[in-house]
């Protein structure tokens, strides 16, 4: 029995990361026009400061229900710890989309594309050093994830020689491995809309730091940008990563980021029913072998449940 309810208990969790990896897809069409309105700092910085006025909005909705039940305990709960991990966490989350941000215009969307979701090999890899070992059916879900990638991004369009931005791409994949890694030590021990919301306002300030340093925003392009901005503050960010840092809690870093890097499948299928672009055949095999992998990381513990 405690075998059955791990196994629900996994399976609530990867859908919760699916969730946000559809809404992380859609927020492409989102980031794409706000692109052409404001530089990538001021979007980020504005996404990001509107991300936690909704965390803090939620807080207190919820602050406020637990006193009509009678429930007295501290609005911050852990705030040493949440401090520490909201810190951590918000500064990767920033390095990650700046290194993004700076190497995705030196290479085709595709490529780029496939650079970034390479986290999904990099946090196994990563989680060995940290003493987690990856049974051998997660490692062929690796491969199998990285192969629908491949046809997602690439096949047809694009060689995997690196040159100049592009090695950048790499150092953003890392980074978001870190994050994803970060948040799945931090997650289970704190409060997870708490810890989002203290992501978001590190990266709100970091974010915020570069768009005064390197970039002029007027208020006109942000009227233009604002729905854009809207979308990707209050969904991709608050929802988004909220969903992450819920659906996260115990769960093997690298389902984890096999799940979240369905994002590539959502963008694809969101430009496909949103922007009328074609989708070939190689990009719907590879969409449908992400899924499979998905569905494959979730096998052994059912076949281990069923031996019991």
């Amino acid at each position: 029995m405690e075998h059955k309810s791990f196994d629900r208990f996994q399976l609530r969790n990867t859908l919760l990361l699916v969730l946000g990896a559809l809404i992380w897809g859609v927020a492409f069409v989102a980031q794409s026009v706000g692109s052409g309105y404001v530089g990538a700092y001021t979007f980020l910085a504005a996404r990001s400061w509107l991300a936690c006025a909704f965390l803090l909005g939620l807080l207190g909705v919820r602050r406020a229900a637990q006193r009509r039940r009678g429930v007295r305990v501290p609005f911050w709960l852990a705030p040493k710890k949440l401090a520490v991990g909201g810190a951590l966490c918000g500064a990767a989350l920033f390095a990650a989309s700046a290194a993004q941000q700076m190497g995705v215009g030196s290479t085709s969307t595709a490529k780029a594309g496939f650079l970034t979701a390479l986290y999904v090999v990099i946090v196994p890899v990563l989680g060995l050093l940290a003493g987690r070992r990856p049974g051998a059916r997660l490692w062929v879900c690796v491969a199998v994830s990285v192969a629908g990638l491949y046809l997602l991004c690439l096949a047809g369009r694009d060689t995997l020689t690196l040159t100049g931005g592009e090695w950048q791409l790499l150092l953003c994949a890392l980074l978001f491995a870190v994050q994803i890694l970060l948040v799945g030590h931090f997650g289970p021990q704190l409060d997870g809309v708490q810890l989002s919301f203290v992501e978001f306002l590190v990266t709100a300030l970091l974010s915020t730091g570069g768009m005064l340093l390197f970039e002029q925003p007027t208020v006109e392009q942000l009227a233009g940008a604002a729905v854009a901005i809207a979308y990707c503050g209050i969904l991709s960010s608050g929802v988004g990563y909220t969903l992450q840092i819920v659906g996260q809690q115990n769960l093997d870093p690298t389902i984890a980021s096999m799940a979240m890097c369905l994002e590539s499948v959502f963008s694809a299928l969101a430009g496909w029913l949103l922007l009328r672009q074609t989708m070939s055949a190689p990009e719907l095999a590879g969409c449908a072998l992400m899924f499979a992998a998905i569905v494959g990381a979730q096998l052994p513990e059912r076949e281990k449940a069923q031996r019991e």
